[in-house]
């Protein structure tokens, strides 16, 4: 038998796929980058561990530069590997230069952060770098196999990343919540996938989206779609599902927390983006109404939950769940002939923007705590009389937040908002109104945190200015600078996010 298996093997043809490697410089960077930085960390002095942060920083800024070439070469023709399964196109450029750009910058919150905890340095970067390859393999991934290839690749480093601080149990116990309800999401997931698979006969999404137009879903294949939306929805921490992001965001060290709240979460919803738009472009009868309660459910239990919090991880943490409920509002009408190509590029500059203003958030925090040593929002009392830099940066980011003009939030609430208004259906009105209820009810406690910076008094009486590091002021003015600038001059993000670059001729 095993002679016959070698002759079959040996007179089979087998032809050499053709690789565009320009296309997939960006992987090949991150992962050349991987292997370079462990290298290193295992024969570098213990005294020298702090190079490793900046050889990381490199590795993603040269990853960077490929995303760049491409862009300029692409002229709008998409670059297809694998037949079609792997994609090079604007809209994964886009997202491929935001997981990098986030990854940077966390980068720049986590160096001082893991010098001054004690914490192994190395084994962290090269958990991040790969986190970030799975981030960036999800762009372009046209296909259920490597949709949770990279998926998996993004999240089991994150699972190690959020119990980075052993000795703490309260981190330990947020990388297990992370872990076992991660497994349980991809488990539901892969059970949708099956289905899929067994009821179209491929993994491959354009030939999912083909078989799925007909208008008559069978029962097996309604059932893949839910399940895997479900899937989703738990990466996403959409409620009901999202039990495990508050527990998870603050036992994990603060950067690990930005980098989840920001990167992890777009990951989910650059995947949940392509499903909808590759794979599922006529079963909107089915992931519609789900994705319409959902993003009311998130929206509104974020915010609620949100109003009560004393501690501004925790707020943050549920202002995150809340803002998911924004960012799926647009996905719940995707499938509208008037609304679809409004919901995708509302959602791309929704993620853009709330990268820059949740990272943001999240380095005032770690520069404040490094003086205070507490989380709580009442150890912010009289931030503005000892150190208005940090003052005026919070409340860029917190009015951002809440969607206040001229700041980059409200274009992204503007875009999500118009997005659902252009399906003009009594659904999308409802929605648009439970949205306003909800940006109304944030502005509560986003302000509750300005007034405690600007308005209460220093609760200790310990007036001595920050001196933050500079790798955290570098990730401060990146992302200052790129909240303001989005907001007041929206046409840097306004194009990104084409439909036609994402379905092709599949129509929506």
């Amino acid at each position: 038998m095993i002679g016959l298996v070698s002759s079959l093997l040996a007179q089979a043809e087998w032809t050499a796929p053709a690789i565009d490697w320009h296309a997939i410089a960006p992987e090949l960077i991150l992962v050349i980058g991987i292997n370079v930085v462990l290298f290193i960390d295992l024969n570098i002095d213990e005294t020298k561990k702090w190079m490793i942060a900046t050889l990381t920083g490199f590795v993603m800024l040269a990853a960077f530069i490929p995303v760049v070439t491409l862009g300029l070469e692409l002229d709008g023709v998409p670059r297809e590997l694998f037949d079609g399964r792997y994609v090079i196109d604007e809209y994964a450029l886009v997202l491929k230069a935001l997981f990098l750009l986030v990854g940077y910058v966390v980068v720049l919150m986590s160096q001082n952060e893991l010098e001054d905890g004690g914490y192994y340095q190395g084994e962290f970067y090269v958990l991040m770098l790969c986190s970030v390859l799975g981030m960036v393999m999800m762009t372009s991934a046209r296909d259920l196999v490597s949709i949770f290839v990279a998926l998996e690749l993004l999240s089991i480093p994150a699972y190690m990343m959020a119990a980075w601080r052993k000795r703490s149990s309260v981190s330990n116990e947020a990388g297990v919540k992370y872990y076992l309800l991660g497994v349980f999401a991809s488990a539901i997931m892969l059970f949708g996938m099956s289905y899929l698979y067994g009821t179209t006969s491929t993994t491959k999404l354009t030939e999912i989206g083909a078989s799925l137009t007909d208008g008559d879903l069978l029962g097996l294949e309604v059932v893949g779609v839910v399940f895997v939306i479900v899937g989703f929805a738990f990466k996403v921490s959409a409620v009901p599902f999202h039990s495990w992001a508050p527990d998870t965001y603050e036992g994990a060290p603060t950067p690990v927390t930005a980098f989840l709240s920001v990167a992890s979460k777009a990951a989910g919803f650059v995947a949940l983006m392509t499903l909808i738009f590759v794979a599922f472009p006529d079963a909107s009868d089915v992931y519609g109404p789900l994705l319409w309660v959902m993003a009311a459910l998130t929206m509104t239990v974020g915010n609620v939950v949100a109003l009560r919090q004393t501690n501004i991880v925790r707020m943050l943490a549920y202002s995150s769940v809340s803002q998911g409920g924004f960012i799926l509002m647009p996905l719940a009408f995707a499938g509208d002939p008037d609304a679809g190509g409004s919901a995708l590029n509302a959602v791309v500059v929704y993620l853009l923007v709330y990268a820059f203003m949740n990272l943001g958030a999240f380095a005032v925090v770690i520069a404040v705590t490094r003086k205070t040593n507490s989380g709580e929002i009442s150890s912010f009392g009289g931030l503005f009389s000892y150190a208005p830099g940090m003052a005026v940066a919070l409340t860029v980011f917190m009015a951002s937040l809440a969607g206040i003009p001229p700041l980059g939030g409200w274009f992204a609430k503007f875009n999500a908002f118009k997005a659902v208004l252009d399906a003009d259906t009594t659904s999308a009105y409802v929605l648009a109104c439970i949205a306003a209820v909800n940006t109304v009810i944030s502005a509560a406690y986003y302000f509750k945190v300005l007034r405690t910076v600007w308005v209460d008094d220093v609760p200790d009486g310990n007036t001595a200015p920050i001196n933050p590091p500079s790798p955290i002021i570098a990730a401060l003015a990146i992302t200052v600078i790129g909240t303001i600038a989005i907001g007041v001059y929206p046409r840097l993000v306004a194009g990104f996010g084409n439909i036609q670059d994402l379905t092709g001729a599949l129509p929506i």
